[in-house]
Formats: structure tokens, C-alpha cells, sequence
């Protein structure tokens, strides 16, 4: 409060009335201030207005300040790679650095293949696409897959070179966290990812899935609770990406769309917990699978076309359901064994 440029009456009343720290001021009404301070309603709004400007940190910048590379660097808002530059075209650059960006789709759509892309991706240096750090996968359904992490650190290795492989060590940076239930949630996410984000240890941290846990733990009558708690995530997770700069991405579920039965256009499936988790996210990617597979001919050429041959690749799509920088459009992708590749 001494460091505010405010005239001495009003510093001296709010002293009086034990208004010591920013936090006392903004927490009273404009009334309760005239009260506890027997300042008149003008000099009490100068009082507000100042410690607000004091309690507010983050600069105001502008577009054209963007543009023309004038604001601070972190006030740049990064984008982590998924390791494909179709992929990251579509994406105009990746995953946002702030936010949380949610990955919705049904079983077997690729979902996981993608988060563990990014987990590997987010440990390279940023001139490659990454953010130099490491990332939480917290597990809520089945084990971690250990077996295609390391099949893809492989390959991964192989793309970035030995000499890369060797000094980032892709391996050792990946915190794996087993979860079923929301009290272990919300003491990882508020106790110990906490501790690895002020290290900098982490940069990336993932949920593979959130569903898992608020479908499986509530009841029906505990339908006012789970919203509770929903909100209480989606908020710290929120937190927790701009306090850290870091991109928070949340695998979710999805559930048949009722509207489908009086609108044939409406989509078959929807993403799970409703428009109460759908406030917190930032991006939300629709996952799925179509009914085309890859076929690549002696010559190289690529064609996707009907058929059940196993030998070929699943043909899937990445649909942006929205996004505050993207337009609603879709892009088509594959799983292979070196990871996930965008189609031309």
C-alpha cells in the first residue's frame, strides 16, 4: 500500500481502517470502504482504482504491437509441435502453449497415438518445434503403453538423429501418473504437477482420459457435485497453463447425440460431460476413424479408398469443433509404426 501514488488523506485513512494490503481493499465494497475509512464515495473509487492497476501485473498489448514484435516474449503465446508438418499446418503451428486443448474421439480413434506424440515432440528444442521440457501423462483408464512409447521414441530417434537422441534421452522426461479417482486427482494437479512446473521440469501435461473419472465415481444424484468438481478441474487446469505456460490436453469421451433422432444431421456422438467441462477448453479436436484405408502403390502415389485389407492403414480424421485461432475444417491422418502422419 506505501508504494501507491495516492494523496496522503487516503493512504492515512486506509491505515486507520487496517487496510493494509491490496487484497483487504478488493475484497470490500465501495460502500464497506466509505464506511471503514470515512472517505467520500470519489475518494474512495481513487482508492480502488489504484490498488487495482497495482494488483493487475499483466501489460496491456495490442495486436499491432504483436505484429510488429514490440511486446515481451512472454507475452507470445507458443505452439508445441505434433511432429508432423501437415499436422501442424492444419494446427497453423500446434498445440497452444495456454489453454486446454481437448482431444475427443472414440475408442481406437487415436486419441493416445497423439498424446504420446506430443509428449516426445515437447522435448526437443524449440527451434524444432518443442518447448525444451518434459510431461506428465496422468493414466485414467488402462496402463500407460509402455511397449509403443518406446517403439515410437525409436523411430523418433532415428528422424531427429543420434547425436539429438542421445542428448535429450526421450525416455527419462515422461512422468507417468496412474489414476481412478477425483480425490488423487486433484492432489496431483494441485500438489505435485505443481512442484515438476516450477522445477521446469515439465511443459506438457496430459489426461488420457478425463472422463473416466467423473463417469465412473458419481451417481445420479450426485449430478450437482460432479459439475462441482468439474469446475474446480477445468479451473486449476486453466491455472495451471497460464500460470506455467505450458498446453494442458485433456483426451475425452464421447456419448450418442440425442438431438441426432429430430435432426439427421446433427453428428452420431458428442463429447462427454456436457457444456460444463466444455467452458473450460480452449480447442476442441474431434478423433475419428473413417472407412478408408491408405493404399500406397509401387510408385509411391497414395490413395484412400474402401476396403478391410489389414495390411493398410486406417484412414482417421481431425475435425476442429472450435478453437478462438482456427477454422471449422477437417484433416485426415494415419497411425504407422514411426507415429502419427497427416495426409496430403
Amino acid at each position: 500500500m506505501e508504494n501507491l501514488d495516492l494523496p496522503p488523506k487516503i493512504v492515512t485513512s486506509a491505515k486507520r481502517a487496517g487496510l493494509k494490503t491490496l487484497a483487504s481493499v478488493l475484497c470490500l465494497s465501495k460502500p464497506d470502504l466509505e464506511r471503514a475509512t470515512n472517505l467520500n464515495s470519489h475518494e474512495v473509487s481513487i482508492l480502488v482504482q489504484a490498488v487495482s492497476e497495482a494488483a493487475y501485473q499483466t501489460p496491456i498489448i495490442t495486436v499491432l504491437d504483436i505484429k510488429h514484435g514490440k511486446c515481451h516474449t512472454s507475452m507470445i503465446v507458443q505452439k508445441l509441435s505434433l511432429g508432423c508438418p501437415r499436422l501442424d499446418a492444419f494446427l497453423h503451428g500446434g498445440i497452444l502453449s495456454q489453454g486446454i486443448t481437448e482431444i475427443a474421439g472414440e475408442s481406437a480413434s487415436g486419441k493416445t497415438q497423439i498424446c504420446i506424440q506430443l509428449c516426445l515432440t515437447v522435448q526437443c528444442p524449440k527451434a524444432l518445434g518443442g518447448l525444451d521440457g518434459g510431461a506428465v501423462y496422468i493414466c485414467t483408464e488402462d496402463a500407460f503403453p509402455s511397449k509403443r512409447l518406446h517403439q515410437m521414441i525409436q523411430m523418433f530417434n532415428e528422424k531427429i538423429g543420434s547425436e539429438m537422441a542421445s542428448k535429450l534421452k526421450l525416455g527419462d522426461h515422461i512422468y507417468v501418473e496412474h489414476i481412478s479417482e477425483m480425490d488423487q486427482l486433484w492432489h496431483c494437479i494441485t500438489q505435485r504437477i505443481p512442484i515438476l512446473l516450477t522445477r521446469g521440469l515439465v511443459k506438457l501435461v496430459v489426461i488420457d482420459s478425463l472422463a473416466a473419472i467423473f463417469r465412473c465415481e458419481y451417481d445420479s444424484h450426485e449430478i450437482a457435485q460432479r459439475a462441482k468438481h468439474i469446475q474446480s478441474v477445468g479451473a486449476k487446469l486453466n491455472w495451471l497453463s497460464s500460470q506455467y505456460d505450458v498446453p494442458v490436453v485433456c483426451v475425452n469421451q464421447v456419448t450418442a447425440n440425442m438431438k441426432r433422432s429430430s435432426n439427421p444431421f446433427e453428428p452420431s456422438v458428442v463429447p462427454a460431460l456436457g457444456l460444463t467441462w466444455a467452458t473450460f477448453v480452449k480447442v476442441r479436436l474431434m478423433i475419428s476413424r473413417t472407412n478408408y484405408r491408405l493404399n500406397v502403390d509401387s510408385q509411391g502415389s497414395e490413395e484412400c479408398r474402401p476396403g478391410l485389407n489389414p495390411t493398410e492403414s486406417v484412414v482417421r480424421s481431425m475435425e476442429v469443433v472450435f478453437s478462438p485461432h482456427l477454422p471449422k475444417d477437417k484433416c485426415y491422418f494415419i497411425v504407422e509404426q514411426s507415429g502419427v502422419i497427416g495426409l496430403a
